[in-house]
């Protein structure tokens, strides 16, 4: 009997809780112009539904979510997602309450684009439409521009190859007086090639012999570009087991070499020829002439010549 009596007590109990929250929801007004978050509940290719824990549903239609022309509403928009946006209409009709995403963007947007700035926040967009000196996209609903300088680590001549294409950018301009956004795919990407060259040079093992081709030529060495990608520096004091005045005299752009990996730190890769030439090998003076061209001296010429 008391078993009984105390189930009685817990149903009036959850009952009393559901009356709560249902008087609560009386009290609420809601009145064009109020800004309003909601769970999707459902949603469709022309609209979503939102409950606003309130007596009527909220209604977007998907051309009051974006100003983006491609934007996909089943595609972006899941139930369970939180929305925030504006009462248009208190009553559609049939009785929901008639929402925009686009007006609630408009007030809150730079809001969050301009902490997105502050915070270097990177985030993804689809390059939507290819203009004069650079890109369109759309970013928290505002359009946005994307210079050509800033679309990849470097200056991109064929914009057209980018349309369509989905990038990380960071905002580098947020004025919501005169609707100016502009960001910027440069920096992340940079970052991105210099985080992957870590992690090449990481891999490179002190002591390895690897091929390579001669990039540059300077007065102190040669850049060699190995078979990873990767460009270390050939010191002229490591081309030779004889001294020599300039790179040239041994080598030239564009030739393929075999060269011993000294040390990988830093980011840098130290290399030699000298490394791995054999110890009994003849030696061999060079003389650098102004053209570049090496000629071997009189002296290696006679060397080993017995005279009768």
């Amino acid at each position: 009997m008391d078993q009984e009596i105390m189930d009685q007590e817990m149903d009036k109990s959850e009952t009393m809780a559901d009356y709560e929250a249902e008087l609560e929801a009386s009290f609420k007004t809601v009145k064009e112009g109020d800004i309003l978050t909601g769970t999707v509940i459902s949603v469709d290719d022309d609209q979503a539904v939102l409950d606003l824990k309130y007596y009527a549903e909220g209604i977007i239609t998907k051309d009051q979510f974006s100003n983006d022309p491609d934007f996909r509403l089943k595609e972006e928009i899941h139930p369970g997602d939180e929305i925030t946006a504006t009462v248009v209409k208190k009553d559609d009709g049939e009785g929901n309450i008639l929402l925009s995403k686009k007006e609630a963007n408009d007030i809150l947007a730079w809001d969050k684009l301009k902490q997105m700035m502050e915070e270097r926040t990177v985030v993804k967009v689809k390059i939507s439409e290819i203009v004069k000196s650079g890109a369109v996209a759309y970013l928290e609903g505002i359009r946005a521009f994307i210079p050509a300088s800033k679309l990849a680590a470097e200056y991109v001549e064929n914009l057209e190859e980018w349309n369509g294409k989905t990038i990380e950018v960071t905002v580098i301009t947020a004025e919501e007086e005169g609707r100016r956004l502009v960001l910027s795919g440069r920096e992340v990407a940079r970052e991105k090639l210099a985080d992957e060259r870590k992690k090449k040079v990481a891999k490179c093992q002190a002591g390895a012999v690897v091929e390579g081709t001669v990039e540059t030529l300077k007065d102190y060495g040669a850049f060699v570009t190995l078979e990873n990608g990767l460009t270390g520096l050939l010191h002229i004091s490591q081309i030779s087991s004889q001294r020599i005045k300039h790179p040239g005299v041994v080598l030239k752009e564009g030739q393929n070499i075999k060269v011993k990996i000294l040390s990988a730190e830093n980011g840098k890769i130290s290399l030699s020829m000298k490394a791995i030439q054999p110890e009994d090998e003849p030696e061999e003076v060079f003389d650098y002439q102004e053209s570049g061209a090496a000629t071997t001296g009189l002296g290696a010429l006679l060397k080993g010549l017995k005279l009768q």
